[in-house]
């Protein structure tokens, strides 16, 4: 028995020890399925991070806003340099003013005989331009020289490169001039991993040393407060996780920093760091890169940066509000001083060089934009763009959208606009309005008539106020300012009622008369009610009679009217009505200049232009847009309405352009409605177009919301004529005059100005008058008063033919 029981026991122990292992290889296999699984979620996880790294960094890697330039501008011997406005622009294109001769991009050097410039390199759609010194040898204040030192041959031109006008950004607003590596000086590189990452090219994505000093100073003070991380976490940390300081994203941080070094060489990594990198705000901009950082704090290519400003920028990253120059100048400059030390202890510039940097002053802060420039352009070239590629592509992809605009004349425009407005609210009480959105309005828009190219717009006294673009968007009565469409398609080909063709001397009867149509009785009056009986056509414009043009109108037809407008530009409805030979139908301010373009532009119609070209984030040329013409006039009909309405300035409704001083050859014409809501004046040089509307907003649309506000009750002499000539006045100082030019086949007579014919010993107040030949009066102003006109002309014709 006690053999048997000794027996059980043994069997019990035998059956315990056999039950532990079994438990024990179950838990130990359990435990391997386990690890097996963790094994297969981490390498999952690696794998869903290493697709968040590559399709990234692959991929697009930054939302670029596409951005819109002005016109470039072309230097040439001759050229006043203060009618050219030269400093101003180069100021705005960031160039800094050296005391010697300038050696980087960007820099420019002023004597009182000589300009150099060492011209920044610019990407231009069709050619890369390279940037080089160029001297300008000057005499009174003009270039007679451009040379390229050292070499003394004459330059025919240089071109000073587009400024940047605005950009389009998402959400996001965030601002980067992304750069190659190979562009980046290498002082700042060395700045950049002395006080950030000193063992960049030895470690493999993180450094334990950095990490385990991270760790202990983290454990003293319970929470996380100091990173370890590489330029390579860094990236990682700005590039694809979020700020937050927990457990989780610095585990993430550290495996993705290990993938991204795995996949990329450190060239690659480095160009990125370069380019992500947050240095700062810039009102809701921030800035972003060392590129845009550069051009931003120092005015210049990162190229050419010096040695203390390359310190500066590096040791702003560690906290760049804090550190920026612009808001803690002592706190930044000692941040230099770190830095620069930092780079004399690891041997990486000399002792000579770290005295020098120290001494460089701090950048003072450039002049901000007050918004975007040319916000009227701006958004005017966005509507077009809008029409063709969506907002997502305009605020990410990196267009750069290049524009005819010319910034100084934008800039002048603007200027002259709001202190027009402004003067004729202080002269005449009753255009006061304490409400901003019922203050007085007004439009100028200037084009050059030869190729359509919009030099500047502004549509409003006030973009923040009011987006509503009264040059593009308004449409308003023109009222005598339509008056030369009624002209050209009397001039186009048309007879009189004898059969002859109208000329500037035909004459018209201005006489009250009463005319029946579809919309009822209609009396034309002339402005003064006072009436002229026969006048010549170019005293029925030059003194925008009424009742002449009206009664002109109704001789040649008014379809044939619509018709001239039409082709000549005029693209809003117009009635068919008596009325519209006096600018009863509403017209957009553009169209209305790009009309009396034809005019200036020789008979040829010039479709406005506002984008030249436009490329992609890689350079490629996606849009070239080319000049559209159509022939509506000849050239001596145009010239026949331009010579009319150079009357018009020297006699006539438009003087008020001698009177205040502007002698250049000038063509224009005054508009004002019989209502007094609107005041007009367009003219034109031989160079130069610009129409200017003032006025209140009426309709609800264009008060956004609010109400009509009254009249004007001022002429377009009073109103925009003064506003038109400052801006011309300013706008040509230094230009070279020039003359309309004559086409061939244009023969002038001297005339009597009140008989159209030609002027004589009995009439010797003439005036120049320009005829295509063959129609030129053939008759004297006393020959007229002693024989019958049949019988005199048929005399003349007589005695020709012999």
């Amino acid at each position: 028995m006690a053999t048997e029981g000794r027996g059980k026991r043994m069997s019990w122990f035998r059956r315990r020890r056999i039950s532990r292992r079994g438990r024990w290889q179950r838990r130990l296999k359990l435990g391997l399925w386990v690890l097996a699984g963790l094994g297969v979620l981490f390498t999952l996880y690696l794998g869903v991070l290493y697709a968040i790294v590559t399709e990234r960094l692959e991929g697009k890697r930054w939302r670029l806003p596409s951005k819109v330039y002005s016109d470039s501008f072309v230097l040439y011997p001759g050229q006043d340099l203060a009618g050219a406005h030269l400093m101003d622009r180069l100021r705005r294109l960031g160039y800094q003013p050296v005391l010697g001769l300038p050696q980087r991009p960007g820099e420019y050097h002023l004597e009182p005989d000589q300009l150099e410039i060492f011209l920044h390199d610019f990407s231009y759609p069709d050619h890369e331009f390279k940037g080089f010194l160029v001297r300008l040898r000057l005499q009174n204040g003009r270039i007679v020289k451009m040379t390229e030192p050292p070499g003394e041959d004459g330059l025919a031109m240089v071109e000073l490169e587009p400024e940047l006008v605005a950009a389009f950004f998402d959400e996001a607003w965030e601002e980067r001039d992304l750069i190659r590596l190979e562009e980046a000086p290498a002082q700042l590189i060395e700045a950049i991993l002395s006080v950030e990452d000193t063992r960049f090219y030895q470690h493999k994505g993180i450094d334990p040393r950095s990490i385990a000093r991270a760790l202990w100073v983290d454990l003293k003070e319970g929470a996380i407060v100091q990173g370890g991380s590489t330029l390579t976490q860094q990236l990682v940390k700005n590039f694809f996780l979020t700020q937050e300081r927990t457990l989780t994203r610095k585990v993430n941080e550290i495996l993705m920093a290990l993938l991204l070094e795995m996949r990329y060489s450190k060239k690659e990594i480095l160009e990125a760091y370069l380019n992500e990198i947050y240095l700062g705000q810039s009102g809701t901009m921030g800035i972003y890169g060392v590129g845009k950082a550069s051009r931003f704090y120092f005015g210049k290519a990162p190229e050419a940066m010096t040695l203390g400003e390359a310190a500066l920028l590096a040791g702003m990253i560690k906290s760049p509000n804090t550190l920026s120059p612009y808001r803690d100048p002592e706190r930044a400059r000692a941040r230099k001083q770190v830095v620069l030390e930092r780079m004399l202890t690891l041997e990486k510039i000399s002792l000579s060089q770290y005295r020098q940097a120290l001494k460089e002053e701090l950048p003072k802060r450039l002049p901000l934009e007050r918004g975007p420039a040319a916000p009227y352009f701006v958004e005017f070239v966005r509507q077009q763009l809008s029409e063709h590629y969506s907002p997502q592509v305009l605020t990410s992809e990196g267009l750069r959208i290049f524009t005819t605009l010319d910034m100084q004349q934008q800039r002048i425009a603007e200027e002259v606009l709001v202190k027009g407005l402004e003067g004729l609210e202080r002269t005449y009480p009753h255009l006061r309005r304490e409400d901003p959105r019922q203050k007085l309005q007004g439009s100028l828009i200037v084009l050059q008539p030869q190729t359509g190219h919009m030099r500047a717009m502004v549509g409003g006294r006030d973009f923040q106020m009011s987006q509503f673009n009264r040059a593009t968007q308004a449409r308003r009565q023109p009222g005598s300012l339509f008056k030369p469409f009624v002209y050209a398609a009397a001039l186009n080909q048309s007879l009189t009622s004898e059969g002859l063709p109208y000329t500037a001397t035909t004459l018209i009867e201005d006489s009250p008369f009463t005319l029946m149509s579809e919309t009822g009785i209609w009396n034309p009056q002339n402005y003064d009610k006072i009436y002229h009986g026969p006048v010549t056509l170019r005293t029925a414009l030059e003194h925008s009679l009424n009742v002449a043009t009206a009664r002109m109108a109704q001789q040649i037809g008014i379809d044939r009217v619509i018709n001239t407008a039409r082709a000549m530009g005029i693209q809003s409805p117009l009635k068919r009505v008596p009325s519209l030979a006096l600018g009863t139908s509403e017209v957009i301010p553009l169209e209305i200049a790009a009309a009396y373009a034809v005019i200036a532009n020789g008979g040829i119609k010039v479709e406005p232009l506002a984008i030249k070209e436009m490329v992609d984030s890689s350079g490629l040329v996606l849009e070239r847009r080319a000049l559209e013409m159509t022939t509506v006039l000849t050239p001596q009909e145009a010239y026949l309405l331009t010579y009319l309405l150079q009357g018009v300035v020297d006699r006539g409704t438009a003087r008020g352009v001698r009177t205040l001083s502007f002698d250049r050859p000038v063509a224009g014409k005054t508009g004002t409605t019989s209502d007094y809501k609107d005041a007009w004046f367009l003219g034109f040089t031989p160079d130069l177009l610009a129409v200017v509307w003032v006025g209140f907003d009426q309709a609800p649309s264009e008060m956004e919301g609010g109400q009509g506000t009254g009249e004007l009750r001022l002429t377009g002499a009073q109103a925009a004529l003064p506003v038109w000539t400052e801006f011309m006045k300013r706008s040509t100082i230094g230009q070279p005059v020039s003359d309309f030019v004559v086409p061939p086949r244009i023969i002038y007579k001297r005339i009597d100005p009140k008989t159209g014919l030609l002027s004589t010993q009995d009439c010797p107040e003439g005036i120049r008058e320009a005829f295509i030949e063959g129609t030129e009066p053939q008759e004297g102003c006393g020959e007229a008063s002693r024989f019958p006109k049949g019988i005199f002309r048929w005399f003349k014709q007589l005695i020709s033919t012999q």
